[in-house]
């Protein structure tokens, strides 16, 4: 429910915090004091289309914002998660609004769009009234309305999931007809393909692994090369080993005579040595380990561009050669045995649409139950109504070939505000203050079925007085022990039922300006209110006594 709203600098407000409670809350107030900027108010907060002209004189902006208490397992916190805005407590929305047009909304501190946060505001929030252009005169949600007055959304979800399945079969027919149809033109090409593809047989990640071989293998060739001259050099008959091994010998045997002069180039000589005994020791080695037969080389050069011919030839990514293999093999199957496929294909359509027609008639048939009791409920509340000559009639227009998610139905409301007269659309037909009264049937008979926790009535009473105001308080009373209401109302009779009690006055701020002010009233002042509603301006005690025991009669009832 709603439990605040705040209001700064929105036309003649300046600042104004409201907190409201369960049941049914009133504002009055003379005309003119303000009682639709309140209105306006919450409806920017909920999403309504902006304006400028709401930013309060000589301001940049105003703002609003509603808090709703909600419980965990509401389809707007739902709606929040699907959109990533955190819905843990309370859920706040605020919306900015410029003096040059722009608006700016938030739902718990965070930006979002302003669709979001009407479609937000539409699960939180209904306001009815005579020019009401939303909620339940829409004919787009009276068929969930009448689903949702006799129990049937289960039935209408297992009627979406037949309808899922048979329009799932429906497309493996059109898909698989298609792929015959093709197959059929391209037999031959198709044939020769997938010979070609077979004999390829293209595996998954087989070009990289070739491609990774080849270069290995190229580099290696090349190092080869270096490696076997070099080996050529310290091992070949041009190898100046023998030779320095000769003279090392020779120096050695005379090194006794002058040792003072060759033990050191003896020492260098026999350290190269060695050395060059480990070099060719060493290049030995690495010429086993590279060893390769050039015939690999050839023969992996040969499959890589094979693969990547093919993959021009065929005009897909090498990687996709498996894949496409597989798909032409099953083309020319389904092309050799598609006729029975085909055929068992459409007997599993024939029969999901069997399944779905027997569900969708058997939903149509509840609904038309539901919608001739609907009609007998809403028509109970029409003679307290002062509509006792009026008719609600639910039209349905059913279509079996007219396949749906939600079924085979169309509804809309429609009325007949006198006998005799043509029944037609409600929202067309009824006129304002009808309008009003069959909006109040209608909402008390579907009680909280299909609704936002927050109902809000803007001067549904107007025109009517006595014994209908009366009823109208009662079945909005009625109404409040589900679902929260909020009414502005010129009603005594209505503001006498109500638990909460605002009101709404115009007083001077400054010499220059003056502001809307709202204040909730106590029971003393709440009895010279309605006082005021009964007699006008000026206040008798008869009308306080009146005023008395409509409040004692409402409690007591």
């Amino acid at each position: 429910m709603l439990v605040t709203l705040a209001i700064r600098d929105i036309v003649l407000i300046d600042r104004l915090d409201l907190d409201f409670s369960a049941g049914m809350s009133v504002l009055t107030g003379e005309t003119g004091a303000g009682k639709s900027i309140l209105l306006d108010s919450l409806s920017l907060a909920i999403g309504g289309r902006g304006d400028a002209d709401l930013v309060r004189h000589g301001e940049d902006q105003g703002q609003v914002t509603a808090v709703f208490d909600v419980s965990g397992d509401h389809a707007v916190r739902q709606l929040l998660r699907e959109n990533d805005v955190a819905d843990d407590g309370d859920v706040i929305l605020r919306r900015i609004q410029t003096a040059d047009g722009r608006t700016r909304a938030f739902i718990n501190d965070q930006p979002v769009s302003v669709g979001l946060m009407r479609q937000a505001g539409n699960l939180l929030v209904e306001i009815h009234g005579q020019h009401d252009d939303r909620a339940l005169v829409d004919p787009e949600s009276h068929r969930d309305l009448v689903d949702s007055f006799a129990g049937l959304q289960g039935e209408v979800e297992a009627v979406g999931e037949t309808y899922s399945a048979y329009r799932s079969a429906e497309k493996a027919v059109r898909d698989h007809a298609a792929r015959i149809d093709a197959a059929r033109k391209e037999a031959d090409y198709l044939k020769a393909a997938v010979e070609e593809l077979t004999q390829l047989k293209p595996q998954a990640g087989e070009e990289e692994q070739l491609a990774e071989r080849r270069a290995t293998m190229m580099q290696v060739e090349k190092i080869a090369g270096d490696l076997n001259e070099a080996f050529e050099t310290l091992n070949g008959n041009a190898s100046p080993i023998p030779e320095l091994s000769s003279l090392l010998r020779r120096m050695e045997r005379k090194a006794d005579q002058v040792p003072h002069l060759l033990n050191a180039p003896v020492s260098a000589l026999a350290a190269a040595l060695d050395h060059l005994e480990d070099a060719r020791g060493g290049l030995e080695s690495a010429l086993r380990e590279t060893d390769f037969d050039p015939r690999e080389l050839e023969s992996v050069e040969e499959r890589l561009f094979a693969l990547r011919a093919a993959g021009r030839k065929f005009s897909v990514p090498v990687e996709e050669l498996p894949a496409l293999a597989a798909r032409m093999s099953e083309d020319l199957a389904d092309l050799d045995a598609g006729e029975d496929k085909l055929a068992a294909l459409e007997a599993a359509a024939v029969k999901a649409r069997e399944i779905y027609d027997a569900k969708a008639a058997k939903l149509s048939a509840k609904r038309e139950k539901s919608a001739r009791a609907l009609e007998k409920a809403v028509g109970a509340e029409l003679p307290a109504l002062k509509l006792e000559r009026a008719r609600f009639i639910v039209e349905i227009q059913s279509d079996p070939d007219a396949r749906g998610r939600s079924g085979i139905d169309q509804m809309e409301f429609h009325v007949q505000t006198n006998p005799g007269t043509r029944p037609g659309p409600m929202m067309k037909v009824a006129s304002g203050g009808e309008l009003s009264r069959f909006l109040l049937a209608l909402k008390v008979s579907l009680a909280d079925k299909g609704s936002a926790p927050t109902l809000v009535f803007d001067e549904i009473d107007t025109g009517v007085g006595g014994a209908v105001a009366e009823a109208i308080g009662v079945r909005l009373a009625r109404l409040a022990s589900t679902v929260q209401v909020l009414t502005v109302t010129h009603a005594p009779q209505v503001a006498a039922r109500a638990a909460g009690h605002f009101l709404i006055a115009k007083e001077e701020a400054s010499k220059q300006r003056v502001a809307t002010r709202v204040r909730r009233i106590d029971e003393d002042h709440r009895r010279e209110e309605i006082a005021r509603m009964l007699a006008g301006s000026t206040i008798t005690d008869e009308a306080r006594a009146a005023a008395s025991k409509l409040i004692t009669e409402a409690t007591a009832g």
